[in-house]
């Protein structure tokens, strides 16, 4: 089972950067997706998560309107677009895929986590 990040790096505030979190090892598409992050000092928080069955999605208030969540079944990978970014952005940013049966949560999988550093 492994999941992959990629896409992290250096960019200034205002700027854009995709995250990819691609997936293999386990059944993919039984799975929710969700992004976490962890900053500096701070305990991990959810940044965004969207269901498997019906793509519901939802968003930590501080990036809604900025952030937006994907998925490509075909490609077994998650993507994070994250636009008009803040030096409070600044973590590590993790994937997560986790799966539920009739609402109870069973198991889950995290990637290594890439850094995402925005510069004031």
């Amino acid at each position: 089972v492994q999941l992959v990040e990629s896409g992290g790096g250096l960019v200034q505030t205002g700027g854009s950067l995709r995250l990819s979190c691609a997936a293999s090892g386990f059944r993919y598409d039984d799975y929710s997706v969700a992004w976490f992050r962890q900053a500096p000092g701070k305990e991990r928080e959810g940044v965004s998560c969207m269901s498997n069955t019906d793509g519901w999605i939802n968003y930590a208030d501080s990036v809604k309107g900025r952030f937006t969540i994907s998925r490509d079944n075909a490609k077994n990978t998650v993507y994070l677009q994250m636009n008009s970014l803040k030096p409070e952005d600044t973590a590590v940013y993790y994937c997560n895929a986790f799966y539920s049966d009739s609402g109870w949560f069973e198991r889950d999988y995290w990637g290594q986590g890439t850094q995402v550093t925005v510069s004031s």
